[in-house]
């Protein structure tokens, strides 16, 4: 059999595959968007339920760390769960069947119309929580969706998906209103799924980013993380520490909004590194460095063996004393940024690369530069008790999120002291050639129908308009 043949065969066998599940997703999909809000937020209550349920939570970060290696199961848990609750709350507090907002002065009202079946492409970071997280959108806008996983992840996302589905079995919903590429999940698979649906949301490998946008499906990506936070002289440090460490080592620094650089201005560096250590940070000798990064890089790519591993697995790669292996996550001073210098990337795992700065001018002058390299569009933190230096970086740096005195994890997802939305799912804006410039919400899986009706005219004069452009250069 020729190359082409075999390759025509393989894209018809996927096309069949992704015609089958999008024509299920539809069939259920027609019968759930004739549902009222009630009925809807019934169904997203019993679809957070499956994964937030502590047996469940359980059962899928146990079984997410065994095949994927990546994280540890305490923290998925949290995750899970905080992610779920979160979503959840959001959802809950938002109207998003018939008329969803009015505005009389425009003459306007606003419609909610579901887009109808959603392609979810997630990852092997959180093979459980994001297929979650897209699913509770989805149906919170009375659309079907269908997941196509990692391979790595995929005996996670299909035990989550068929919690969701016996959740709303149990409600007395269509089952296929969530289903899951089946195994082995290909690209070509999951280019057949993108190109069959009505709308398509990835997260995961920039490739299936590309993928998406250029399938011909209205597309939602998202780009690569690599956050850099700034210490200033002004910060509460042990504060500050405290924070970093919490984030930067939740699930073995799996997220993309984990912390990748930290840069200190020189006034404060010694008290900042102190708070570090005291944190639970290790400061790792200069002598050190090019073993950390010969270990953590292999052939210009990160070492699989080693990204979201526990310190004693890192501490020994590297060849660090038991002091290393015992402590919470790696500092490692560096002064380049760029391609030659693999620190100044994102690392996906708990090393944190430091930076010195004269000033706060050169301190947001690295961060600038870091961005530039890897990043862009994605976020960035200050530590800080100058608030106006948070809005001098918000108006000048190319990110979406600028976060203030947090744990970067945890509020930039969304948290409970954050007012950003609960996602799994960062737009990161044209800087990374994404379609959206917020955190992916429910909103984002409607469509909306715009009533209009007249109003008194609003016609300003040509003075009105033209008046100084007239005065100054004349008609």
């Amino acid at each position: 059999m020729s190359v082409v043949v075999e390759m025509q065969d393989r894209n018809s066998d996927a096309q069949k595959i992704a015609a089958d599940l999008v024509r299920r997703a539809r069939v259920a999909q027609e019968v759930f968007a004739q549902a009222d809000q009630a009925r809807t937020d019934e169904a997203v209550r019993a679809v957070a339920w499956s994964l937030y349920k502590p047996e469940h939570a359980k059962a899928l970060a146990e079984l997410a760390v065994k095949d994927t290696g990546l994280g540890n199961v305490p923290d998925k848990i949290i995750k899970k769960q905080r992610k779920t609750f979160g979503t959840l709350r959001d959802m809950l507090r938002a109207k998003t069947v018939g008329e969803i907002e009015r505005d009389d002065k425009r003459g306007i009202v606003k419609f909610a119309k579901p887009i109808g079946v959603v392609g979810a492409i997630t990852p092997s970071t959180n093979p459980g929580a994001t297929p979650v997280n897209k699913a509770l959108m989805a149906i919170k806008g009375r659309n079907a969706i269908v997941i196509a996983p990692s391979p790595l992840g995929f005996r996670t996302t299909e035990m989550v998906v068929n919690f969701m589905r016996d959740a709303l079995d149990q409600i007395g919903l269509p089952r296929d209103l969530v289903q899951i590429l089946p195994s082995p999940v290909t690209k070509d698979t999951t280019q057949a799924l993108m190109e069959a649906v009505d709308l398509v949301v990835i997260t995961g490998s920039q490739d299936n980013v590309r993928r998406g946008y250029s399938s011909g499906t209205p597309a939602i990506g998202v780009g690569a993380g690599n956050v850099p936070v700034i210490i200033d002289e002004t910060a509460d440090f042990d504060s500050a520490a405290q924070k970093i460490c919490a984030s930067k080592t939740f699930d073995n620094a799996t997220s993309c909004s984990s912390e990748n650089a930290v840069v200190i201005v020189d006034a404060c560096y010694d008290k900042a590194i102190a708070a570090l250590k005291k944190a639970g940070a290790f400061l790792v000798d200069p002598s050190a460095k090019d073993k950390v990064v010969s270990e953590l890089w292999k052939n210009g790519k990160l070492n699989r063996h080693l990204i979201a591993r526990d310190m004693s697995i890192l501490a020994e790669a590297f060849g660090l004393p038991a002091e290393a292996a015992k402590s919470k996550f790696l500092l490692v001073e560096e002064t380049g940024i760029g391609r030659d210098y693999p620190l100044s990337g994102e690392k996906l795992s708990l090393v944190l690369t430091v930076y010195r700065a004269k000033d706060f001018a050169a301190a947001k002058d690295t961060v600038h530069k870091i961005l530039n390299h890897q990043g862009k569009g994605h976020s960035m933190g200050l530590h800080t008790t100058k608030l106006e230096r948070a809005r001098e970086l918000a108006e000048d740096l190319p990110v979406v999120r600028v976060l203030v005195n947090f744990a970067h994890t945890f509020g930039n997802g969304g948290g409970f002291d954050s007012g950003l939305e609960f996602t799994l799912t960062m737009g990161c804006g044209s800087w990374q050639k994404n379609s959206i410039s917020e955190n992916l919400n429910y909103k984002h899986f409607l469509n909306i129908t715009h009533l209009v009706t007249p109003i008194p005219e609003d016609k300003p004069s040509e003075e009105d308009l033209f008046g100084p452009h007239w005065a100054r250069y004349g008609k």
